[in-house]
């Protein structure tokens, strides 16, 4: 079987998706716990099935809250890269002024010697 290797970054953040996956799937089990031991006229069936549509939804409500901070994140991203982007070509631009600004100084010195 022919496999490439795996690169440790994307090794670690599959790692890192399984561990929140499994960390939300343990909290909605005790949401959904939390919320059916107050329904005690629920039969044990009903309690179940309580249960797992609950742990689904809170699931999906954490996956949903992961997506958005993820592309809110993608978007700071950006904005920072462009900020950057413009900030260093404004130094570039301050530079090569300096640079423009001692050069003609020392032409004018010379001309004046």
């Amino acid at each position: 079987m022919d496999e490439l290797p795996l690169d440790p970054r994307t090794f670690l953040n599959e790692i890192e998706g399984h561990l929140l996956i499994a960390a939300a799937r343990t909290e909605g089990r005790a949401a959904a716990a939390r919320f059916t031991a107050r329904l005690d006229w629920l039969t044990d069936g009903q309690r179940a099935d309580v249960e797992r549509h609950f742990e689904a939804e809170y699931l999906e409500l954490s996956r949903a809250s992961w997506e958005r901070t993820a592309e809110r994140g993608r978007q700071l991203r950006d904005e920072y890269e462009e900020t950057y982007r413009r900030l260093r070509q404004r130094l570039f631009a301050a530079c090569l002024l300096g640079c423009a600004l001692l050069a003609a100084t020392g032409l004018v010195a010379v001309a004046l010697a």
